[in-house]
């Protein structure tokens, strides 16, 4: 990313992202340009940097970047954005795309909502949620209904730095597209960074067994640590620090349940416990969310279980694998049994991964084992959801939420509009000439009228001079 790119060398980062820009400018017209907002948000990668390298990259960019384009482009259109941002932006995302932000629909589950100072509430579609694990984080995020009361000042001001409320509606001045939603990231929750997390507890637990009861386990081939965690019969060495530990799976899918609890609660006091975190309250009998990345991949690389979530079939399914011989797994996948996208590195540690995506799930964020209304997707729609797509919707306002129905109502009388369009300027003749056909008749009745006057006042001229007044007509 443009962190490593330019971490070193800022100037690097207007050429580092020239080949994106190129292609961007390439495919809006020349003539909008200048009128096409362009935003450089940067994520994860340029947070580990320190603010002054941070600074130095984007000031270079804001510098460059207007020099050889003409996008309106400015100082506040470059910035790194928060964890909280990305949740926020990617709950926006989905939430678009799945059509949640248009009220109108009567047919969708509804939701009661009770914003800021607002004495009534407002009764809208509901929304989704979100869960994202990835190799290294843990992500949720959905939104709060009802804003409720705290436990204690601690909780409030927790409360606070992990919910944001903001306005996607046109009008900053309606309430009807408030949102108020709970992002939380979970640093070392990933699937793969809790695998490392586990060894680490494994190895340790070992060394202090085996000092309290001179034991050797784990310390050579021959008495391997039995790895509940890992299929039957799969040998691996853990090694940290000059320490190597052999372990062989045993494929207990409820003992490693078990064994991975510890892991819920942080491994140091600088990593977030994920058990003792603020979690806004979940109404789970009127919910829905969409687990993403390894919740998917768990539920279907290798199960064939992607879709709705149940935790029984889902159980069931797991311990099934986990029991099985890795040898057994290595000659199904062979045989194409599993999805396209499945390699070693996921038959190794599905087992694990897929215990941990349950207990994230159920011990972590509490949801209960018969919740109905959890999907794992990939695609929605047939196309790939990321952040930067609610990103440019919040960043621009580009959601006119009050008047899809006003636009559904014009879609539905189209051919009526484009008939009237069509013929309104004959209308417009028509009138004209109407109007013009009227004053005509007026000016013909005016000279009518002019006439008969003229008429009448020759003949009483003439009768005066023709007709002799009594007495003038006898001499004297």
């Amino acid at each position: 990313g443009i962190s490593t790119a330019a971490a070193a060398a800022p100037e690097q980062a207007t050429p580092y992202l020239r080949p994106l820009l190129q292609f961007a400018a390439a495919h809006v017209p020349a003539l909008k340009h200048k009128e096409t907002p362009l935003y450089i948000l940067c994520t994860a990668g340029m947070r580990l940097l320190p603010e002054r390298q941070q600074a130095a990259i984007l000031e270079d960019l804001v510098r460059n970047v207007p020099l050889e384009f003409d996008f309106l482009f400015s100082k506040s259109h470059a910035e790194v954005i928060s964890g909280k941002q990305e949740g926020v932006y990617a709950w926006i995302g989905i939430n678009f795309v799945l059509g949640r932000f248009d009220h109108e629909d009567e047919e969708d589950a509804v939701v009661t909502v009770a914003l800021g100072d607002q004495r009534e509430s407002l009764v809208r579609k509901r929304t989704v949620g979100i869960l994202d694990m990835g190799g290294a984080s843990l992500q949720i995020a959905y939104e709060v209904p009802d804003s409720g009361a705290f436990s204690s000042p601690q909780q409030e001001a927790a409360a606070k730095s992990l919910l944001a409320e903001f306005n996607l509606g046109c009008d900053v001045q309606h309430a009807g597209h408030m949102y108020r939603v709970y992002v939380n990231t979970f640093l070392g929750f990933g699937g793969n960074f809790a695998r490392q997390r586990y060894e680490d507890l494994v190895l340790n637990q070992t060394s202090v067994h085996n000092r309290l009861h001179s034991q050797r386990i784990g310390l050579s081939p021959e008495t391997p640590f039995l790895d509940p965690c890992l299929p039957v019969g799969l040998e691996d060495t853990v090694a940290r620090g000059g320490q190597s530990l052999y372990v062989r799976g045993r494929g207990d899918w409820l003992a490693c349940r078990e064994q991975l609890q510890p892991l819920l609660a942080g491994s140091n006091s600088s990593q977030a416990s994920l058990v003792g975190a603020y979690k806004a309250p979940i109404d789970f009998s009127n919910s829905e969310f969409y687990g993403f990345s390894e919740f998917f991949y768990c539920m279907e690389d290798v199960l064939r279980l992607g879709g709705r979530y149940s935790a029984p079939t889902f159980t069931s399914a797991a311990q099934e694998y986990c029991s099985q011989r890795w040898e057994v797994l290595t000659q199904r996948f062979r045989g194409g049994l599993y999805s396209a996208h499945a390699d070693q590195h996921r038959l190794k540690y599905q087992c694990f991964k897929s215990a941990w995506m349950y207990q994230v799930l159920h011990q972590g964020f509490g949801f209960p084992l018969e919740y109905p209304s959890l999907r794992t997707a990939q695609l929605v729609y047939d196309r790939e959801v990321q952040w930067t797509l609610g990103a440019i919707l919040y960043k621009t306002r580009f959601l006119p939420l009050r008047d899809l129905r006003q636009e559904s109502v014009r879609q539905a009388h189209a051919s009526w509009l484009r008939l009237s369009f069509v013929y309104n300027h004959y209308l417009f003749f028509a009138c004209i000439l109407v109007v013009a056909l009227a004053i005509v008749l007026y000016l013909l009745r005016l000279r009518r009228i002019h006439r008969r006057q003229l008429r009448a006042a020759q003949l009483t001229l003439w009768l005066d001079k023709v007709v002799v007044p009594p007495g003038q007509g006898n001499g004297p």
